[in-house]
Order: C-alpha cells, then structure tokens, then sequence
C-alpha cells in the first residue's frame, strides 16, 4: 500500500507540474517562424503559433513599432498577419501572452519554396562521387548575411501534420556546402539582381514522386495513384501517394511567399502518360490551398541522362514531352529546359549553376519585370511536308534558331507511314528547320533529340530547345 500510495502522489506532482507548465507557457511557433528567418516584404504576412489557451497574444513589430492582437482558441492555437514594408533589416518580434517571447535578426524580402526530388535536394556539396560543377569555389565565395536558408527535415507521415524540423541559417561556406545546389545558384541569382534579402525553403526528398507530394482529393482523378488508407500502406516513405504532402508541405502552407521552384520527374518516368495533368492538378491544389492567388511556379524539365542504366525500358523523353506540354496548361509557370545540361551516366547533372540561373531568369522576367533578356525557350510549334523534306517551324523564336556547331543539328529523326525512324540530315535557315533522309522518300513525322540521352545542339537566344516530337505515336 505504501508503495502505490507514494506512485500515486508522484502521479498527482506530475499533472500538477504538466497542469503549471501549460498554463505559464510562452508563446511557441513553428520552426520557420524563427531568429534569422526572411519575411515576404509588402504584403500581410501570416504568423502564426500556440499559446495558453483562450488568452490574448500581443505582437509588437520593431519595423513599424505596431502592436497586433491574436486571440487563441481553447487548443492554443492562434493566428494573425503582419503588415510588411519594403525590404530591410534585422528586425525584431516580440510576442506575449503574459510571458515574452523574442524573434531577433529578421529580414524583409523575397520568399520561395524550392521542391522536388533528388536534383532539388542535392546539396552544394554534391552526393559521393557526384560533384557540383565549380561546386566548391561557389561555396568557398557563398557568404551572404541577406541570403537566408532553411531546409525542411524530411518527413513521411500517413496524416497532415502541423510541425516541421529545421532552422533558418545565413549563406557561408559551412552552411552552403549542405544547402540544395539548385535553390541556392537561384537564390544568389536573385540576391545579385534584386539587392533584397532572399529567404529559401527547401522541402525536397530524392526519389520523391509527384503524387506523394499531393492530398487524396488531388489524386481522384488518377485511379492508379494508391492512397494509403492506414500507416501499414505506405511501401515508401517518399514515393506512396500523399505522404511527403502530409509530412514536408501541409506545415509550410500559409506562410506568405512570393513563388514557388521545382525540380522533379525522374521518379515519374515510367508513368509519364498522366505526368502533365497531375503536375498541373497539383500546382492548382497548391495555390488553392495556400490562399494567395495563382502565385508563380517555375520548374525545371529533367535533364537528358540514359536510364537504361537503372534498368528503365521507357523513353524518358515523353515525360519530357509532358513537362513541356504542362508549361502551356497553367498561368503563371515556365519551364527551364535542361537539354544542354544533363549527363550520360549520372542521374544527378553536375550543372546545378544552370537548373539554378535558369529559374531565376524566369522569375526576374516574369515575376519582377527585368526587361533586356528572354527567359523561356523557343519551342516546336508546326510542321509541314514537302516531298522528301520536312519543315520544323517554332514559336518564341524571334532571333532565329542556331546550332550548337553552325546551322545544322545532328540530332533529328524522320520517319514514314512505317513508323521507323532514320537519322536525318537537318539544317537551319532563319527560324525553320528543314529535315531530311535519303532512307525516307515520303517523310510524315519528325523528332528531335527524342531519346533518354542526347546533349542538346538546337538553341535560341542562349536557351536550349526541348526534344519533340510531331507524331502521336505511342512508341
């Protein structure tokens, strides 16, 4: 008796103290709410957190020297926006519900969430054998105290959760060298051109599919995406539908952003057909959930690498196909092509700097307005026959296609009624392309560089042309 009588009073202090530290407790907030992090500029921020429960938050910002008030519900919970200026800093929050809480060394500028999979996560560093170009002199020149990182500590989760593990760190070689190489070329990028702070989220996860990054609902329309129904039905952490939604971007909707990046597909490959339907229903499940209008999404197309090499039997260049299809099904996107830019053996191209400089030029034409440059490929627009020859036409081409050896390509196909492809004479005049083999008489499609590997030779205005096809072809 003596013994459960003390394990009882012991129980009795325990919720005593669980009781006192909930009632006293400070204000709390999530990770990205934190010292250091980079607040959108302009806009009415959201800030959001936990406190005792039914009482009055009040939050002061240094800024402005204005006092908001938040009321929490009977969970804790509360939630409130803060009216942002122009770009500067540090800045200072303080939060109190009865007990002060500090954010120090906050920045005002541009926010954007970088996601995907491995080419998204690849770190400055690189993976073991499998360097970034230049990757270490950039690391070695990388402190920027107005250049902000946090990366998203992966999460597979069955449910939405509300938390994420991470910390906001200042651009130097230290914190660089592990930052992803692609978000961090695009943020430099961004920091030189607009002189602003730069915030960058990165929620990543190599071998990631499309589908583990969307809700159920999202997936509807896509019987073959298997939505687990019980923590005992995720097979992979990154891959199984809906998990890294759940897990890495349900905590992070909300914060107030400028735009999002995006580097994924390999994973999707060998279920290309329904790639650009689900990648734009996912973008539109995105900004509806996130409640700042069709805010900008650029992505970039995978880059040329020989899959047979993982033992892939199908062509990748029709998810490349699909991506490039996606660019034109959406407002607000653009893709940056990669042909130029991939790699034969390796399925992580060591040119991160161009994945990263290409975003970035599509955000600095499209999102902020910087005029003088073209940030967006021309692409195949029409095709017509004549004779023996065909005539490649293309859009977005006003200063005419080049190629990489003079004007010729080296990497064009053409075929008849018999569907078999030939290699092809392919030679440039203005913004045409005119094809042809002496193995096809009567031509009546064409392709160009439609294969898991080729180095792009086809260009305009310094951008790469996408492979494409004319046909329909399932093959």
């Amino acid at each position: 008796m003596k013994i459960m009588s003390i394990k009882i009073t012991r129980l009795l202090m325990f919720g005593l103290l669980f009781a006192t530290t909930n009632v006293s407790a400070k204000v709390t907030l999530p990770k990205f709410f934190s010292n250091g992090m980079v607040l959108q500029r302009e806009t009415s921020a959201n800030l959001w957190g936990m406190a005792k429960e039914s009482s009055v938050v009040k939050i002061t910002t240094s800024w402005d020297k204005k006092t908001y008030v938040a009321k929490s519900d009977s969970n804790g919970k509360w939630k409130t926006s803060l009216k942002t200026p122009e770009a500067g800093g540090p800045y200072q929050i303080t939060l109190s519900d009865g007990e002060k809480t500090e954010l120090n060394n906050i920045l005002i500028g541009e926010v954007w969430v970088c996601s995907g999979q491995s080419n998204m996560e690849m770190p400055m560093k690189g993976y073991k054998n499998q360097p970034i170009e230049n990757g270490q002199i950039d690391i070695l020149h990388s402190t920027d105290n107005n250049l902000r990182l946090f990366t998203v500590k992966q999460n597979s989760q069955f449910a939405p959760v509300d938390t994420v593990r991470g910390s906001w760190r200042e651009a130097n070689p230290e914190t660089v060298r592990e930052f992803s190489a692609t978000a961090y070329y695009f943020g430099r990028e961004l920091r030189q051109m607009l002189d602003v702070p730069i915030g960058l989220i990165v929620a990543a996860w190599g071998g990631s599919a499309c589908e583990a990054w969307m809700t159920p609902d999202w997936l509807k329309a896509f019987p073959d995406a298997k939505i687990p129904q019980s923590p005992e039905d995720i097979t992979s952490k990154n891959r199984t539908p809906t998990v890294l939604y759940n897990g890495m971007l349900h905590p992070l909707i909300g914060i107030s952003i400028r735009g999002v990046i995006w580097y994924q597909g390999e994973e999707n490959v060998t279920r290309y057909s329904t790639y650009a339907d689900m990648f734009t229903t996912m973008i539109a499940g995105w900004r509806s959930e996130w409640g700042e209008g069709d805010f900008p999404f650029y992505y970039c197309q995978i880059a040329p690498y020989d899959y047979k090499i993982i033992d892939y039997t199908v062509n990748s260049a029709f998810l490349r196909e699909q991506q490039s299809r996606a660019e034109f099904m959406s407002d607000n996107i653009g893709m940056a092509v990669l042909m130029d830019a991939g790699l034969e053996y390796g399925i992580h191209p060591r040119k991160k700097n161009i994945a990263g400089q290409r975003l970035a030029m599509l955000a600095l034409d499209n999102t902020y307005g910087i005029k003088g440059f073209k940030s967006k490929s021309a692409y195949y627009n029409d095709v017509t026959f004549k004779n023996d020859t065909a005539v490649v036409s293309f859009e977005r081409a006003d200063m005419w296609i080049y190629g990489e050896n003079g004007y010729k390509s080296d990497l064009f196909e053409i075929a008849g009624e018999d569907k078999v492809f030939y290699p092809a004479k392919a030679w440039i005049d203005r913004s045409k392309v005119y094809v042809k083999s002496d193995s096809v008489a009567a031509p009546v499609a064409v392709r160009y560089a439609f294969k898991d590997w080729a180095q792009g030779d086809l260009f305009c205005d310094g951008l790469p042309v996408s492979s494409f096809r004319t046909d329909d072809w399932e093959e």
